[in-house]
């Protein structure tokens, strides 16, 4: 270890879903001190279904928590697509849409904190207001309460609309790229009685689909809609479904039942699908991780796997480099950078796809053709970083 760097070794991580768990618990493992501070007051348990491909998978199994995850598996088989009168003109495989592996997003949160909160400091309900680079660290205040602390190292892990982001970089409107669709999710009743499956109506320029969870006993709702960029208050849900609402006040089939549950959803999220385009994900000491460095948005299917594996990746350069976080954000990103350019164009592709008129046979068989395991994609070459490996 190179003697200089040594001091290297506490970290603050912004955002704690999952990105940042990840992570810290490499970081961990490595001999790091990491620290986690999420604006949210406890877990967020909202949230869609998340697909794991590829070496995501191998990192979870590097994590120990490969057969925990596969437990919690949606399991999902097809879903059927209806049409604005609510007639079933087709079925649509899982496996066109889904990765090798799915779980609601706030399964896989509380998985990784409970791997990680007996050996990671959280602190929740708060978030970074001011960031202050010196040669030796970073000062950093909090816009809660908290006292101001020194880190050698700050790790932005918070989402699409990063503050360390912007407090590092610049503003959002200089690396956000829209992909010109909204997306409302919110939880419900299995009012259905759905087993297994999931249903997806389809009008012009929107979108509106219902799916089980755990084990059938729950569902998870989302509507879409085509826009450009809307102006609304990202902290305010009831604006936001008043947005949804005025968007599909006219339409039939199940939507006006889901309007409803909608409004009295416990879990609601709604934002752009976007992309996040920069030509550095680091400058001094600190480094992005997953979307808030390069998001490459819902319609590409690749966020999770994204996360993950840079977060091996990182934590991983990080102690092959004995702390050199110069050379070791280089090497990250170097790694990164081709995997996140061919899944931020899926991404593209996906959006212009998206709301897809009556599929007919050509339709499905170019998506099934194009579905994950079948498209030929260029591998990140995961080395081995596990401190059993290196010893």
């Amino acid at each position: 270890m190179n003697k200089n760097h040594r001091g290297n070794r506490t970290v603050l991580i912004s955002g704690g879903s999952v990105a940042g768990p990840a992570l810290a618990y490499w970081l961990h493992r490595h001999g790091f001190t990491p620290t986690i501070v999420e604006r949210a007051p406890e877990l967020r348990d909202g949230g869609y279904a998340v697909d794991f491909r590829g070496e995501a998978l191998d990192v979870l199994d590097r994590m120990g928590l490969l057969a925990e995850i596969r437990a919690l598996d949606t399991e999902m088989d097809d879903a059927a697509m209806v049409d604005a009168e609510g007639r079933q003109y087709a079925t649509l495989p899982a496996v066109i849409f889904a990765g090798d592996l799915e779980v609601l997003k706030g399964d896989l949160t509380r998985k990784l904190y409970e791997a990680t909160r007996q050996d990671v400091e959280y602190v929740f309900g708060d978030s970074i207001a001011t960031l202050e680079q010196d040669a030796d660290g970073v000062l950093v205040t909090f816009e809660h309460g908290a006292p101001p602390r020194r880190f050698d190292l700050v790790v932005g892990a918070d989402g699409l609309h990063s503050r360390t982001r912007a407090l590092a970089f610049g503003p959002e409107e200089e690396f956000v790229r829209h992909l010109g669709i909204y997306t409302g999710i919110f939880n419900l009743d299995n009012y259905l009685g759905l087993r297994n499956t999931g249903r997806l109506y389809a009008a012009p320029g929107k979108a509106a689909n219902i799916f089980t969870a755990r084990d059938n006993t729950e569902a998870r709702a989302a509507f879409h809609f085509a826009a450009d960029n809307l102006e609304y208050d990202r902290r305010d849900p009831a604006a936001q479904k008043r947005i949804i609402a005025d968007r599909f006040a006219t339409d039939g089939w199940e939507v006006p039942r889901l309007l409803e549950e909608m409004e009295a959803a416990t879990e609601f999220f709604f934002d752009s699908n976007a992309q996040v385009e920069m030509d550095t994900w680091s400058a001094g000491r600190v480094v992005l991780l997953g979307d808030a460095g390069y998001c490459a948005g819902p319609t590409s299917g690749r966020g999770t796997s994204q996360a993950l594996i840079g977060a091996y990746l990182l934590a991983g350069e990080l102690a092959a480099r004995g702390g050199d976080h110069t050379a070791a954000f280089a090497a990250y990103e170097h790694q990164m950078r081709p995997y996140v350019a061919e899944h931020q164009a899926l991404g593209r592709e996906g959006a212009e796809r998206f709301f897809m008129p009556a599929p007919t046979q050509e339709i499905l068989d170019t998506l099934a053709a194009n579905a994950p395991e079948n498209v030929r994609t260029e591998p990140v070459r995961l080395r081995d970083y596990t401190p059993s490996a290196a010893a």
